[in-house]
């Protein structure tokens, strides 16, 4: 891993490290958990931190179950564009949404829940995909004075990438910790979210 010069202004976000996208998960990241030692490493050298935690509805619409006949990992068309229809996932209050249990949370200062609108999806931590509905997160950062966004989690080439973009154009300086991350890479999904990272002015460290 690269060495960033970590500021006081500096928040790590942490993302969508939970128990359906870790091994054993209903949509697992392949080696998923990898990433948790580093994370909780990085914990330890920040003051603002970050959680981000998919939250979804029963029969959110971005579940293929949700479609009559559509598979896992097909695509619809949903008002706000093409969307890719998932197994069930991160459902409220199961035990598949909650943070892996070896992810230290007490550091945390706020945990952002997305995708709780049944009709819309969202990867990013601060918006849904409609790209125009809020999380509120770029308000309380801007509130905390802070300046730049350190990336992790998962997924690398949807959750994180879609959250790194967001912060960079809501004028964050942006970093994603690459070590600290794993793909799901359908079709080259990681080959492409690292080109456009990188196209937006994202460091990859």
């Amino acid at each position: 891993m690269a060495t960033i010069d970590i500021q006081a202004n500096d928040l790590l976000l942490v993302i969508d490290v939970q128990n359906d996208f870790c091994p054993g998960g209903s949509l697992a990241v392949p080696q998923g958990d990898e990433v948790i030692p580093i994370i909780n490493d990085l914990m330890g050298k920040f003051t603002h931190i970050a959680l981000t935690q998919d939250w979804h509805p029963p029969g959110h619409s971005s579940f293929a179950s949700s479609h009559e006949g559509a598979d896992a990992f097909s695509t619809t068309q949903m008002p706000y564009g093409e969307q890719t229809l998932w197994p069930d996932h991160c459902v409220q209050e199961s035990q598949g949404a909650d943070f892996h249990p070896s992810l230290i949370t007490t550091r945390a200062d706020v945990i952002i829940r997305k995708g709780y609108r049944r009709s819309i999806d969202s990867y990013s931590a601060f918006f849904e995909n409609d790209k125009t509905t809020p999380t509120g997160l770029s308000g309380y950062l801007r509130e905390r004075g802070i300046e730049r966004v350190v990336c992790c989690g998962l997924a690398t080439d949807f959750c994180v990438r879609f959250s790194a973009e967001d912060a960079r154009r809501q004028g964050f300086e942006t970093v994603v910790i690459e070590e600290a991350c794993r793909a799901i890479n359908m079709d080259g999904s990681l080959d492409a979210a690292r080109t456009a990272m990188i196209e937006a002015g994202i460091v990859l460290s």
